[in-house]
């Protein structure tokens, strides 16, 4: 089955509950200025998403580029199905990987073979592909003893060894990403480099939202500028950053002034 994703004028909102309060509009309105509204029960909602529409084929890559807030995270995990949109549709064919947060999927109440046994079993992999999962995650994280202890005893770098591990353990068709997943230890990112591109080699579509220009560059065909919440711009990598640049470079001539 070849991969595919299909976003058709998506829109997705956040109800602030306790939106009426003065205090947290002024502080929310001076963050997401332009996107506040009401629903139709009258809440105050943020509008994350508003009419987004694009279609990626099998050996896309996309990158999400805009400021923070734009609406870059918001949109992949809407890909991932985290979030629901309220308007429009999302339509993923294909294996799906999310590498969003290290720590996403896992459980701190078990151990780290568990929470690797929990991901296989997951992933529908039968006992001889859980134990080649085991010991491939086992070898990469170096976690030793460490590896039949509650994950919640573990140091934050550890929890991100163990999560690198297995996020990247499981090779997707369609492959999303944030870069706040490459944060982490210096020495330990220099190791899981290797592993990371050549997962995003074998990935039939990837999406990858950064602020990282050498990244997008190396790693995406196309590029998508988010401005709050909606495409400002959807091109070729360099069109798109370069008009990206020169307006980040206008803006900051003007904030200056």
């Amino acid at each position: 089955m070849a991969a595919e994703i299909d976003v058709r004028g998506v829109s997705l909102d956040f109800p602030l509950y306790h939106g009426n309060a003065r205090s947290l509009k002024r502080t929310v309105f001076s963050t997401v200025s332009g996107r506040m509204g009401n629903d139709q029960k009258h809440r105050v909602v943020v509008q994350a998403l508003r009419d987004v529409t694009f279609h990626l084929s099998s050996g896309d890559r996309l990158g999400l580029i805009g400021t923070n807030g734009a609406g870059k995270t918001t949109l992949l995990r809407t890909l991932a199905g985290i979030y629901e949109p309220l308007v429009g549709k999302v339509r993923v064919r294909g294996t799906l990987n999310a590498l969003l947060d290290p720590q996403l999927g896992m459980n701190p109440e078990l151990t780290g073979r568990e929470n690797i046994a929990l991901r296989g079993l997951y992933n529908g992999l039968d006992r001889p592909a859980l134990r080649r999962l085991e010991e491939d995650v086992a070898e990469f994280a170096e976690l030793d003893a460490f590896l039949d202890l509650p994950v919640r005893i573990y140091s934050s770098g550890m929890v991100v060894r163990l999560g690198f591990a297995l996020a990247t353990a499981i090779r997707p068709q369609v492959l999303l990403m944030d870069e706040w997943f490459l944060a982490g230890d210096a020495a330990f990112m220099e190791k899981a480099r290797g592993r990371l591109e050549d997962m995003v080699r074998g990935a039939d579509i990837l999406v990858l939202s950064s602020h990282l220009t050498n990244v997008v560059l190396d790693w995406c065909s196309r590029v998508i500028w988010m401005d709050q919440g909606r495409i400002r711009e959807d091109g070729s990598t360099r069109e798109v950053l370069d008009r990206y640049a020169a307006h980040a470079a206008s803006a900051g001539t003007l904030a200056a002034a």
